[in-house]
């Protein structure tokens, strides 16, 4: 341990030593350092300080020879602004003199002047009336040609119109024509028409009051027939004395008969109330017609003539909804 520690304490001694040593170089080199650039800074001092005299005896040469330029300078602009001044005031008296000798002229053209405004003033006044009636005419003519150029615009819008006009005139005498061609057309369909019309209804009629007159008969006919047949019947019940039941029996089949005979009668009343009730629909028909193309129903030359039906009232339906007859 003692050896270690004398060793340990000869190492910080050497250490010690070469610190001490490297202190002393750093010293010594920062010492030279120093010196050196002392020597330096002495040297740049000296130079700067000689360019800095140098520097400024330039200045100063530099400025005296400015301030002997603008010495000059002055003195030339001097001798100028004298000359100047100079030649003003001379002018200026020249000016004055001259001034004076217009305004004497001046004042002979303002008299002459005065005197002609006087002979224009009077000249004015003789003239006012005259120029009044001028201005006044012109007014007129003025309004004349403001009418006239409305009158002028008016009569273009007019012939435009009359263009326009006299295009839809021969539009419309092009269409009064066509209608015409059209309006011949259609009477000559009328006519033909009409007397198709006339001829059915008349044959109609004829075929009608033929059917009415065969029913009619037809209807006569079995009526007296039935009569004939009631009035027999009774007789032969009176003259014979047959049995209650023969007799009840008898009678039942001869109401069956009556009735059969009633509903065939029904039945051509109601065919023959249906056939005239056709034929007047069909009069009434004819005579909307008529009517509706502007025939008058006294032109027809013939009366149509309704049908009617004995002891019945035809109704306003269709033929077809004829009332069976009660």
């Amino acid at each position: 341990m003692e050896e270690a520690e004398e060793r340990h304490q000869v190492e910080i001694k050497k250490h010690t030593e070469e610190i001490t040593k490297m202190r002393n170089d750093f010293e010594r080199q920062v010492r030279e350092i120093e010196a050196k650039y002392d020597k330096k800074m002495k040297m740049l001092r000296d130079e700067l300080d000689l360019r800095r005299k140098t520097e400024i005896h330039e200045v100063e040469e530099r400025k005296n020879g400015q301030i002997n330029t603008l010495m000059r300078r002055h003195e030339e602009a001097f001798t100028d602004i004298k000359n100047y001044y100079n030649d003003i005031t001379l002018n200026n008296l020249a000016l004055i003199n001259s001034l004076k000798e217009q305004m004497e002229d001046m004042r002979k053209k303002e008299d002459h002047l005065e005197r002609e405004m006087a002979e224009v003033s009077v000249q004015n006044k003789r003239l006012t009336d005259p120029l009044q009636k001028a201005r006044d005419e012109m007014s007129e003519m003025q309004k004349q040609l403001g009418n006239y150029e409305r009158d002028k615009q008016i009569l273009v819008c007019t012939k435009a119109r009359l263009k326009v006009t006299e295009k839809e005139l021969k539009d419309l005498q092009w269409e009064h024509e066509v209608l015409e061609q059209r309006f011949f057309k259609v009477q000559q369909e009328r006519d033909e028409l009409y007397r198709k019309f006339t001829s059915a209804i008349q044959e109609v009629q004829q075929k009608t009051g033929f059917k009415n007159l065969v029913l009619e008969r037809k209807l006569q006919a079995l009526s007296a027939a039935v009569e004939k047949r009631e009035v027999q019947f009774n007789e032969v019940l009176a003259a014979s004395n047959l049995d209650p039941s023969a007799l009840t029996l008898v009678s039942r089949k001869l109401e069956d008969v009556l009735e059969s005979k009633n509903s065939t009668i029904k039945d051509l009343q109601y065919e023959l109330a249906r056939v005239c009730k056709a034929h007047n629909d069909l009069l009434r028909t004819y005579e909307a017609k008529l009517l509706a193309f502007g025939i008058p129903l006294d032109n027809v030359g013939f009366k149509p003539l309704e049908t009617a039906v004995i002891g019945q009232t035809l109704g306003q339906g269709p033929a077809g909804l004829v009332g069976t007859p009660t």
